[in-house]
């Protein structure tokens, strides 16, 4: 199998394989799950992790959680206002393997016109060549962000204690990327 240090050349994200989702807690009591379903993104990196590189931009309209009544919430003011911040994006500052199968990637998150540093570690999960001749990698990671960094503060105080909406989010990602060159 290619290691993390044997990564080089350029990568797209493949979008029919690849997830970019969320979940955080509803009423506190179950958690809520969903994902930007328009995407486009890529990585590039010479031997040994040499000038990698990551970026990645989401239309925020494109949100699907499985309810259409609460993506149309989630989608205005309330939330992420996607008629005046249409994209989330993400562009690197730093990638270093922390070991064997570990990616540690260092950027800037760009969400409702905030940008903040954010950390995410991925497991390298693999390459393959697929059927159709591509040569593919995977990676899976995750990050905690406090929604109100980005301006989201919306929320509803529950008759039982707590809050409609946590303040916590995870991001989460599941990439499947294709080599380019």
């Amino acid at each position: 199998m290619t290691t993390l240090h044997e990564l080089d050349g350029t990568y797209t994200l493949d979008p029919s394989h690849t997830r970019i989702g969320f979940t955080t807690r509803h009423a506190m009591v179950t958690k809520v799950r969903g994902s930007f379903t328009d995407f486009e993104g890529r990585a590039s990196t010479g031997p040994g992790l040499q000038d990698a590189a990551i970026e990645f931009t989401a239309q925020v309209s494109s949100i699907d959680t499985g309810s259409a009544d609460r993506d149309a919430h989630l989608r205005n003011g309330d939330f992420f206002e996607v008629e005046q911040f249409p994209t989330l994006s993400f562009r690197s500052t730093e990638v270093t393997a922390v070991d064997a199968e570990t990616l540690r990637v260092t950027g800037e998150l760009t969400l409702k016109g905030t940008t903040k540093p954010v950390t995410i570690d991925f497991e390298y999960t693999g390459a393959a060549t697929d059927p159709f001749g591509n040569e593919r990698i995977g990676f899976e990671g995750s990050t905690s962000l406090d929604r109100s960094d980005y301006g989201i503060t919306f929320n509803a105080a529950l008759e039982t204690g707590g809050v409609l909406v946590s303040e916590k989010v995870s991001l989460d990602l599941d990439v499947s990327a294709i080599k380019q060159a």
